[in-house]
C-alpha cells in the first residue's frame, strides 16, 4: 500500500496528522484472547449497567414496557435497511407504514395533518415556531418557562441565527400551572406563538383552550407541544392548538441513553403547506390499485432552496415504525388503559409523597424531601432505585426539589421504598 501511494514509511503516511495528536505507543489492548473471553468482557461491562433496577426518572424520557413484536416487525430486512422511500414504484410497504404513522398522529392529536418523520420532540419545537412565523409574519415567539428546558435550549439554538426573538412566560408557583396573567402582558403584534406543554415538565396537565384563546385572541397561535405520549390515552387531544409538536419515545421506543427518538408535528389543514419534512400521500396506480407516495415534500432536496421550509427530516421512518407497530397494538382502548395505569401509579406514589404543586398531574410531579435530593439518590441506589431528577439545575428557585415519574413499569414496592426513604 505504501509503495501504491509513492511513500516509503507509515509514519510518512501519517505526517499530516500533528504530532500531539498521535498516539506514540501501542493501543492498550491485550494480545489475542478467545471469543468466550471477549464475550464475558463485554457481559462484565454491561452488568455495570443499571440492568434490573427500578427507576423514578422521566423529564421526557419514559420507562414503558416495550412489546416483543415490535422488534420482530422493525427487524425485518425491508424495514431495517431502506432509506428515504424516494421511488415509490419499489417503496411501497415503506410508504405505507408512514402514511399508517400520520394517519395515526392525526387521530392521537385531533389535528388535520400530520407529516412524518421529525428527528426528536426537541427538533419539532423549533420547527414549529417557524412554521408559525412563515404564516403569521411576525418574529417573536413565547414560550412557557414550563416546558422542558433543553427543549427551550433547542429552541434557542434555532432562534440565534433566524432572526426569531424568544421570550419566556412564567407559571404558577402554587399550582405549577401558567401564569396566564404574565403571558397576557406579552402577549403583542409582533408575536408569531405561544408555546406551551401538557403535561409541562413538572407533570402538571395544562389548560390548552384557555392558552389557545388568549393566543388567537392576539392573532398569534398555539403551538402545543408533549413529551409524554401515553397522556393522551386519556388527556382530551389538543383541537384548540395550531400546531401540535411532540415526542412519541413512550411508544415502544427504548431510552437508550437518550436517543433515536421519533418526534411529530401535526397541524390545521390550512397550514399544511407550511409543515417542514414532508408528506405521504395516498394516490392510486396506472391500474387503480391503492398506492402511496411522497408529496408536499418541501425539503431541499425536493424544491427550490427559496421555497424550501426546512431541511428537517432525514428518515426516521425506522424509529417512526415502532411507534406505529405499538399504536396498532394497544388501539384506542389499550392506550386509554395504559393512561389509566399510569396515572393510578403515580397518583399512589403521590399518596405518599406530597406534590409541590396542587395542579392536576398525569405520571409524573415535583416534590420536596425533608434530605438533599443527591443524598436521597445515593440512598436510594443502594436499594437498587434509581431516584428522581433533581430540579436545582434548571429552576434553582424551587431549590431541593425533584421531579418524580411512575409508569406501568413501577412496582408498589418500590414506591412504598421510595417514599420511606425520601420521609
Amino acid at each position: 500500500m505504501l509503495a501504491a501511494c509513492g511513500l516509503a514509511s507509515a509514519d510518512e503516511l501519517f505526517s499530516q496528522i500533528p504530532a500531539e495528536a498521535r498516539l506514540q505507543r501501542p493501543l492498550a489492548l491485550a494480545d489475542g484472547i478467545s471469543e468466550y473471553e471477549i464475550v464475558d468482557y463485554f457481559k462484565s461491562l454491561a452488568a455495570q449497567n443499571a440492568n434490573g433496577y427500578a427507576s423514578f426518572l422521566g423529564a421526557g424520557v419514559y420507562n414503558h414496557y416495550r412489546p416483543v413484536v415490535v422488534d420482530t416487525v422493525v427487524s425485518r430486512g425491508e424495514f431495517l435497511t431502506s432509506y428515504t422511500p424516494y421511488q415509490s414504484e419499489i417503496s411501497q410497504g415503506t410508504l405505507m407504514t408512514i402514511f399508517e404513522f400520520q394517519t395515526m398522529v392525526c387521530q392521537l392529536t385531533g389535528m388535520d395533518v400530520a407529516n412524518a418523520s421529525m428527528y426528536d420532540g426537541s427538533t419539532a419545537i423549533p420547527e414549529a415556531a417557524m412554521m408559525a412565523e412563515r404564516i403569521t409574519g411576525r418574529h417573536k415567539a413565547l414560550v412557557a418557562r414550563s416546558a422542558h428546558p433543553e427543549y427551550r435550549e433547542v429552541l434557542a439554538t434555532y432562534a440565534r441565527n433566524q432572526g426569531m426573538q424568544i421570550e419566556e412566560f412564567g407559571f404558577d408557583r402554587a399550582t405549577g400551572q401558567i401564569d396566564f396573567a404574565d403571558l397576557e402582558s406579552r402577549l403583542d403584534k409582533e408575536t408569531a406563538c405561544v408555546i406551551i406543554q401538557s403535561p409541562n415538565f413538572f407533570g402538571i396537565v395544562e389548560d390548552a383552550k384557555k392558552a389557545a384563546a388568549m393566543a388567537h385572541a392576539a392573532g398569534a397561535l398555539l403551538v402545543f407541544t408533549f413529551t409524554e405520549a401515553a397522556s393522551l390515552g386519556i388527556l382530551e387531544p389538543p383541537r384548540d392548538a395550531d400546531i401540535v409538536a411532540g415526542e412519541l419515545q413512550s411508544f415502544a421506543i427504548s431510552p437508550s441513553y437518550g436517543g433515536p427518538f421519533a418526534g411529530i408535528m401535526a397541524a390545521k389543514e390550512k397550514y399544511v403547506r407550511q409543515l417542514p419534512g414532508r408528506l405521504v400521500g395516498e394516490s392510486k396506480d396506472s391500474e387503480g390499485n391503492r398506492a402511496f407516495c411522497l408529496t408536499l415534500a418541501t425539503r431541499e432536496q425536493h424544491i427550490r432552496r427559496e421555497k424550501a421550509t426546512s431541511n428537517i427530516c432525514t428518515n426516521q421512518a425506522l424509529i417512526a415504525l415502532m411507534a406505529t407497530v405499538y399504536m396498532e397494538l394497544y388501539g384506542k382502548r389499550g392506550l386509554r388503559e395504559l393512561a389509566e395505569q399510569n396515572l393510578a401509579k403515580a397518583h399512589y406514589l403521590g399518596s405518599k409523597v406530597k406534590p409541590l404543586f396542587s395542579g392536576p398531574y398525569f405520571n409524573e410531579f415535583a416534590a420536596v424531601p425533608a434530605k438533599p435530593v443527591e443524598e436521597i439518590n445515593a440512598q436510594l441506589l443502594e436499594k437498587k432505585i434509581i431516584g428522581g431528577l433533581p430540579l436545582a439545575k434548571f429552576y434553582p428557585e424551587l431549590g431541593n426539589a425533584v421531579l418524580l415519574c411512575a409508569t406501568e413499569m413501577t412496582k408498589r414496592a418500590d414506591m412504598d421504598a421510595l417514599a420511606e426513604v425520601m420521609a
